[in-house]
């Protein structure tokens, strides 16, 4: 399938004319994703790094990587072929190096990214043998043209239902940690990438079978779709987050400019209210469900003779209030009229810009 054009991605440039407006949306997209200029990155130290492998320190901490950086054009490849599958699910690799001395702590280096021929539906994505022969010989023929990067993790995309670890995304992680150490996962949505302008991307590594971790406090809430909340659930205790920033070369930010100068016109020309009709019916019908969900349970509650009066509610603990599923659907809400309303000022300020006297 042909891919959509990269200025999907972020939000409709505000303004028109030739290169300048190009270059303010470029520089847009940069700013709403932290993108840093930095060159010396893409040494590659292979004493070094084999030095690492060496040692194998993460095999002494089950989370002994903290951070990722990835670069500005992996991130754009790796969100243009999630882009392209539609409701599909695809999958990818990267390759990048270890930087043990990062001031964020131990780090891992995307510096580049490739798709893999594989089969996917709308809930998993398999490789298969002729994937496996892609890998080893693109990674082998990058060898031969100085590229002495290894490869350092996967990539797939869970379109409409956000950043988080699968079962089975788990499974396949917890081997690839076991046999190609170090490893990461990606995962990417690019339908709430373009809904919201910002990337939506998360990293992940898996716990060693058997490990029990710690207590952490309360992480960032997100919106999973009902018929996603059992698996994420059940599994969310065996992968923990890395944080995640972004950067560029010089030769990235050429052909940035390069592709932004080329897309920028159907960017603007765009609607994310048109654009993502389908994936906010979806999220409205989604809401419905736990609505209807939420008020089967207070029913259910009502019957059994509980009553959740004040000072219960004070011994549940500001834990609890928080976790309870009406809380849950007010933010989830919240969130889906905050998309919908930027489509909207969006299209308000073109209308202005463009149609005003």
């Amino acid at each position: 399938r042909r891919c959509r054009p990269l200025s999907r991605v972020r939000l409709p440039a505000m303004a028109a004319g030739s290169s300048s407006q190009a270059e303010n949306a470029r520089m847009r997209w940069e700013l709403e994703n932290n993108v840093s200029e930095v060159d010396t990155i893409y040494t590659y130290d292979h004493a070094a790094q084999q030095e690492l492998m060496a040692q194998k320190p993460w095999t002494q901490d089950p989370r002994y990587f903290k951070h990722v950086r990835i670069s500005a054009l992996a991130l754009i490849k790796m969100v243009m072929h999630a882009r392209s599958g539609g409701s599909l699910e695809v999958m990818g690799l990267m390759q990048g190096k270890i930087d043990a001395n990062h001031p964020k702590g131990p780090t891992l280096v995307v510096l580049d990214a490739f798709a893999l021929p594989v089969e996917g539906t709308e809930t998993r994505v398999n490789a298969q043998a002729d994937a496996y022969e892609y890998m080893v010989e693109y990674n082998s023929v990058s060898k031969e043209i100085g590229r002495q990067e290894n490869v350092v993790g996967w990539y797939h995309s869970h379109p409409g239902y956000g950043c988080w670890m699968s079962g089975i995304d788990c499974s396949t992680q917890l081997l690839n940690q076991q046999y190609q150490e170090p490893f990461l996962a990606v995962v990417i949505d690019p339908v709430r990438t373009c809904s919201t302008g910002k990337v939506e991307i998360g990293a992940f590594r898996t716990y060693p079978a058997g490990y029990k971790p710690p207590e952490d406090g309360p992480s960032e809430y997100q919106s999973i779709p009902l018929s996603k909340i059992e698996d994420f659930g059940v599994h969310q205790n065996q992968y923990y987050q890395l944080d995640v920033s972004f950067f560029k070369s010089a030769t990235d930010a050429a052909l940035l400019a390069l592709l932004w100068n080329k897309y920028w016109i159907n960017t603007l020309s765009s609607s994310t209210l048109v654009s993502n009709a389908e994936y906010m019916g979806s999220q409205i019908r989604d809401l419905a469900d736990k609505l209807e969900q939420g008020e089967g349970q207070l029913v259910n509650f009502g019957r059994s003779g509980v009553f959740l009066g004040p000072g219960m509610e004070r011994k549940a603990g500001a834990k609890a209030a928080e976790d309870s599923p009406l809380n849950k659907i007010c933010r989830d809400s919240s969130k889906l009229c905050k998309e919908h309303v930027q489509g909207l000022i969006s299209q308000v300020v073109k209308n202005t810009v463009f149609n005003g006297s």
